[in-house]
């Protein structure tokens, strides 16, 4: 009988595929996702998007995932992932062109699936790998306004 759920198999077979392919920055990153994609599951999010691109290439939007309630939200989340919190909270990469480009993204995608602005949010997730595993869950982040 399996002890673990066959998602977390998948999961560890992936970032090991990431660490043998992918530059260590960006395995990294990609172990963030799935952490974040895990933990906001667990939360009772539903997640519909991964690495969601904007039809340029130019931007990149790390996880989408619908919040049910009252009233139903798309949260749109920005991962940032370091192995040590020796130089400051993950979260303080993220700077102003950086929620720029998140909002032009979000702006796209909800065009595209006919989603209404105000049903968006706008959280971020840090994740720091060492010496302890620890995630921070940051809601509504920033907002629509600069």
């Amino acid at each position: 009988m399996l002890t673990k759920p066959i998602w977390l198999c998948f999961d560890v077979l992936r970032q090991w595929h990431d660490a043998r392919v992918l530059q260590a920055t960006h395995a990294l990153g990609r172990r963030g996702e799935d952490l974040t994609h895990r933990y906001l599951q667990g939360k009772g999010y539903f997640v519909i998007e991964r690495n969601w691109r904007s039809r340029s290439g130019l931007h990149e939007l790390d996880l989408i995932a619908w919040q049910r309630g009252s009233p139903d939200r798309l949260i749109v989340v920005e991962v940032k992932s370091r192995r040590s919190d020796q130089f400051g909270s993950p979260d303080r990469n993220i700077d102003r062109g950086k929620e720029i480009a998140v909002r032009s993204a979000a702006r796209e995608f909800c065009r595209k699936k006919r989603i209404k602005e105000e049903l968006v949010r706008f959280d971020t997730v840090s994740i720091v790998f060492e010496p302890v595993k620890r995630i921070e869950h940051n809601t509504d982040a920033f907002s629509w306004q600069q």
